[in-house]
């Protein structure tokens, strides 16, 4: 049965169905072609893994992110960070990875991060002078630091495969995200510095800069709260996502003053539609989920693997190879909702930390967002500046070698996220 899973669904994405539909059509053709399982246990096994208390999590989370992002408070976090940064050399590139980590704690979707910064940023950036192909790869990159930052929402999602705590999730990506931002902003400095270009200077007073800092404070405590809420069990990560959904419409109405009805409506769409696209590709991972369970090829999946490779560094370093490979062509919540359950029972085999395994699997996955050919930020950054894959990938090599050791950082030194 899971061979007919395999072929199935292989077949459905070379045809360019949505991965979700794939899952779901594949599962359905997988037990009529068995023929020893009834088809109804793949309806059964598509609703059972939404009627789960932590599952509304993730559609309050969008509708929060969605407020946050669609209005004024936006403008004032990108007026900040750029006007912070052009005090350095290269501090219009470095304005990016700024905003697209500060941006991470409100919104929790690399894709939506991406979306948000690159029509912004990278045509203000080429104004000044910076080659298209090197802001769309500083773009593609730097909006994948927003997995990192809680709330994230591929954190939730290996939650509720896993079984691992949301807090602990959020607490073990908070470091190597802040590494990720370090390390790309040491690159944007080392390329400006490299190719001379200048640094623009801040072209407002300290009192401007003042106003700015207040009026983003309240957006920035967001993910603050979160944090302290599920750290000292004061509130359930779907009680805490509810919380930050009314915190964000009393922001918009009192604070920002620019929330109204029509955009209120508009951000319900497109929360609505955002979780009904992972929905579907968390319904259709869960029946073939269950098929691989109900063939044991986890388990003999992780018997296999720990009898040929005795070393568990050496079984880490395939693990990574793996999801690095699978990340390109799959997105990020499919790879993670399909492959998951295969790595956990895996990871418990040689020692490793749940916790620590969600980190390299997510960062992996998200590294796969920008690795050619299929690369989803890197397409959406690529068609926003217009230029080549060839040339931005050439511009992205320096981001991928930073992420690469943070992702072996966080592999090989568990106090990373374990702290």
């Amino acid at each position: 049965m899971s061979l007919a899973l395999s072929l199935a669904f292989t077949v459905l994405m070379l045809l360019a169905v949505p991965v979700g539909h794939g899952l779901v059509i594949a599962s359905a053709v997988a037990v009529w072609w068995d023929g020893g399982v009834p088809l109804l246990i793949v309806v059964q096994q598509l609703f059972q893994q939404t009627q789960s208390f932590p599952m509304l999590a993730l559609p309050f989370f969008m509708l929060a992110g969605s407020l946050m992002m669609g209005g004024r408070l936006g403008g004032e976090l990108l007026t900040f960070a750029s006007e912070f940064m052009k005090r350095f050399t290269g501090g219009e590139l470095s304005t990016t990875v700024v905003a697209a980590t500060v941006f991470g704690g409100v919104s929790g979707s690399a894709v939506a991060n991406a979306s948000a910064l690159g029509p912004v940023l990278i045509p203000w950036q080429k104004k000044c002078g910076y080659p298209g192909a090197l802001c769309a790869a500083n773009v593609a990159t730097s909006a994948v630091i927003d997995i990192l930052i809680p709330p994230s929402i591929p954190m939730i999602l290996y939650s509720l495969i896993s079984g691992t705590s949301v807090a602990d999730l959020f607490i073990a990506g908070i470091l190597p995200g802040l590494l990720m931002a370090g390390g790309f902003i040491g690159v944007c400095w080392w390329i400006a510095k490299r190719r001379g270009y200048k640094k623009a200077g801040s072209a407002i007073g300290r009192a401007e800069m003042i106003r700015l800092a207040i009026k983003s404070t309240p957006a920035l405590a967001m993910p603050v709260w979160i944090l302290l809420a599920l750290r000292f069990g004061f509130a359930t990560p779907t009680e805490v996502a509810v919380l930050a959904v009314v915190y964000s419409i009393v922001l918009s109405v009192f604070f920002y003053k620019d929330l109204n009805w029509a955009r209120f409506k508009e951000a319900m769409v497109e929360a609505g539609i955002a979780t009904g696209v992972v929905m579907l590709v968390i319904m259709g991972s869960a029946a073939c989920g269950w098929l691989l369970t109900f063939d044991q090829v986890p388990a003999r999946f992780t018997a296999w693997v720990t009898a040929a490779i005795q070393s568990p560094w050496l079984i880490l370093f395939a693990v990574n190879v793996v999801l690095l490979i699978v990340g390109a062509p799959l997105d990020l919540p499919p790879a993670l909702l399909l492959f998951g359950p295969m790595f956990v029972p895996l990871g418990a085999s040689i020692g490793l930390d749940p916790v620590q395994l969600g980190l390299i699997m997510i960062i992996n996955l998200g590294v796969g967002l920008y690795t050619p050919p299929i690369g989803t930020t890197l397409f959406i950054a690529a068609s926003i500046s217009k230029d080549s894959l060839d040339d931005v990938c050439k511009e992205l090599v320096p981001f991928f070698i930073v992420a690469m050791l943070v992702l072996f950082g966080v592999t090989y030194i568990p106090w990373l996220t374990l702290y």
